[in-house]
């Protein structure tokens, strides 16, 4: 009896092509913010319209969510749970109780746990680790008021540089 013929091919992977390169970063960056197609594309047209590097306007406007926002502050292990605090109307921002997740927080804006949510179970023994955790430069959080503060939008040096914005620049301008 004679052995199987390989499946398959040639034994050499095939070089990623420019396309395919750009199509993968922004699937990373897509996932990473826990977005779909159409929301990430409107949030790059709009950093588009601001001017500037469009890459880097992307990734501040993806930073500046009120999701991820919260997330940075630590009050969340994941973005997708940030997410789902958020539209569990858990925080309020300058008073006024929000629930989008893509509200897009301000400079000076303040994040905090609404009064009657601090006695739940996601931040119950939280303030202890919250006192020990490390902040981006853009953001202050008190963790004994549980309420935290932007105080500047990211700069270059705080955005994600695991994320190769040019890329996703490149992939939309085609």
């Amino acid at each position: 009896m004679s052995p199987l013929p390989k499946m398959g091919g040639s034994a050499r992977p095939k070089k990623q092509s420019t396309y395919g390169l750009q199509l993968r970063e922004k699937q990373k960056a897509k996932e990473m913010y826990g977005l779909r197609e159409k929301q990430f594309k409107l949030t790059f047209l709009k950093g588009q319209k601001k001017g500037g590097d469009a890459g880097e306007s992307l990734l501040r406007l993806l930073e500046m969510r009120l999701d991820n926002v919260v997330y940075r502050f630590g009050l969340a292990i994941t973005r997708a749970q940030a997410r789902q605090m958020v539209n569990h109307a858990h925080f309020t921002v300058n008073g006024h109780k929000v629930n989008i997740p893509s509200y897009q927080v301000k400079v000076n804006d303040v994040i905090a746990v609404r009064k009657n949510k601090k006695d739940k179970k996601p931040y119950q023994g939280l303030e202890e680790k919250l006192k020990k955790a490390t902040l981006p430069s853009w953001l202050n959080f008190d963790a004994g008021e549980m309420s935290g503060k932007v105080l500047h939008e990211p700069k270059k040096e705080d955005l994600d540089q695991s994320i190769a914005s040019q890329l996703i620049v490149e992939f939309y301008s085609r």
